[in-house]
């Protein structure tokens, strides 16, 4: 659907209305035949037609283009009053800019905020109604810290609040302690493996160099004895060169 031709200010050229609804076209769409119309109504008209609603031609979706620039810039250029005139906005602008001053026009009916509140209020009395909305958040007058989210929370019960919120507290430190526990637990039983594996590693070293010991050892018997060998040789022929 278009815009109303009631909210604009002066003359509209026929050109600039939409075909099928005949307000002033929105987001306007053009067809091969020259006839323009809005982009949810022509949509909606070819969903069960095949052609031009003005001259019966054959058009599809896949034909349809954008409104040539001159008519858009005069498209731009109507000026319209702004949708909450009924409420009292005197706004009057292009529209080309419509849109922008309506998404923040103070004249604006928006819901409340406050969840369970079904009011709509203008913009500019929000502030002033969400201070007043029976579904406000506050805190408890009684200072027990309590959020009061709706009138049928006021006449709560502090004490009962203050065990709940207590065993809550309670049950979420049990939580913490207990995760606390677990990881702890955790990082021994990973430290503990980590240094049996260790220990293990330096018992399989020692055995080595044990071994490698024992190797040097007999060696070290092995060339003890060979050198006494060679020296009772020498003395020998020593012996046997003295009596030559």
């Amino acid at each position: 659907m278009g815009y109303d031709i009631e909210r604009f200010v002066g003359y509209v050229n026929e050109g600039l209305l939409c075909s099928i609804c005949r307000d002033v076209l929105e987001a306007p769409l053009q067809a091969p035949c020259e006839h323009a119309f809005c982009s949810a109504c022509i949509h909606g008209w070819l969903l069960h037609h095949g052609n031009c609603p003005e001259d019966r031609q054959v058009i599809d979706v896949a034909l349809l283009r954008p409104l040539y620039r001159y008519m858009k810039n005069d498209l731009n250029r109507l000026q319209l009053h702004c949708r909450n005139r009924e409420y009292g906005c005197e706004m009057v602008c292009s529209l080309e800019s419509i849109d922008r001053h309506e998404r923040e026009c103070e004249y604006s009916q928006i819901p409340c905020s406050n969840a369970g509140c079904t009011a709509q209020v203008e913009r500019r009395h929000l502030d002033g109604h969400l201070a007043v909305c029976e579904f406000r958040s506050r805190e408890c007058p009684n200072g027990c810290g309590y959020t009061i989210l709706s009138a049928q929370d006021a006449p709560h019960n502090c004490v009962a609040e203050l065990r709940t919120e207590l065993e809550l507290l309670r049950s979420e430190m049990i939580c913490r302690v207990e995760e606390a526990k677990h990881e702890m637990e955790s990082r021994l039983d990973s430290q503990r493996r980590h240094m049996v594996q260790k220990e293990s590693i330096l018992q399989n070293e020692i055995e080595e160099l044990k071994s490698q010991m024992s190797r040097v050892m007999s060696d070290v018997r092995s060339l003890m004895a060979a050198e006494r060998q060679h020296r009772q040789e020498l003395e020998q022929a020593e012996l046997e060169k003295r009596e030559l």
